[in-house]
């Protein structure tokens, strides 16, 4: 059976597989702070229906507790270990809201549903809760293992052991971008996120973490960096890593892999 990912924005994506619904940072705000969504009509209620949720590391635009609030009662949250210490809004929201959240570091497992586990791996990203906070949580990425194995990257640097850590995977969710003019230390842009693929070996790639957040004011500062890297990452990827299918959706788009 295929997997089928949607891609409502930023690394914001569902990914069914097996009858089960596996959500990834859910980012469902039309702004927060300084950047506003310039790309993409703000995700429709169904995006938040999910049977587990993901969350890669705590910065705001992964963990975002307004996002979090628009869960169903009872909906299981996986995020790094020591994320409700971290953030204390986390450890209220899930009270009130009745989630049932999961702490995890890399090579645990949850079991969702029987057929379908998450697999929590290791990423190269600042895991702490910016501007403030001693590095409490490692940052994350997650296999999801069901009939396919999907590895969602959260957002990570390229590192040598990576296909080790990660494992082999049938499709691979990748960061090519982010929400301002520059990257930091610990992101892929297109031609990392490619080296990426090439090391990873998926089937398939879709590229994510792009083209949807930007701030407020700076529409005119470097603007291919707001909309180039998914066409750049899939030209890349043909030329570093050729035996793997690119795919490139537009936001909200559905598409089946491999």
């Amino acid at each position: 059976m295929p997997v089928e990912i949607t891609w409502w924005g930023h690394a914001t994506c569902t990914v069914r597989d097996s009858g089960v619904r596996v959500l990834t940072d859910p980012l469902f705000a039309r702004r927060f702070a300084h950047l506003r969504r310039r790309r993409g009509a703000v995700p429709p209620p169904e995006a938040a229906e999910a049977d587990v949720v993901l969350v890669s590391h705590l910065h705001a635009d992964h963990l975002h507790l307004p996002s979090l609030a628009r869960l169903a009662g009872g909906t299981r949250l996986v995020v790094p270990r020591g994320a409700r210490r971290a953030v204390p809004g986390l450890a209220r929201l899930a009270g009130m809201r009745g989630l049932v959240v999961t702490e995890v570091v890399p090579g645990e497992e949850v079991l969702v549903r029987e057929g379908v586990r998450v697999r929590a791996v290791a990423a190269r990203h600042d895991g702490r809760r910016l501007p403030f906070g001693p590095q409490r949580a490692p940052a994350l990425g997650y296999v999801v293992q069901g009939a396919e194995r999907t590895y969602f990257a959260g957002d990570t640097g390229l590192f040598d052991t990576m296909a080790e850590e990660v494992g082999p995977v049938d499709v691979a969710l990748l960061p090519v971008g982010g929400w301002g003019p520059y990257l930091g230390e610990g992101h892929l842009d297109p031609e990392r996120a490619a080296r990426a693929a090439a090391l990873l070996g998926p089937a398939a790639a879709v590229p994510v973490h792009y083209g949807t957040y930007w701030p407020v004011g700076m529409d005119a500062v470097r603007p291919h960096e707001f909309h180039a890297p998914g066409g750049e990452f899939a030209r890349w990827a043909r030329r570093l890593a050729p035996e793997v299918d690119v795919r490139v959706p537009a936001h909200g788009e559905r598409v089946r892999l491999p």
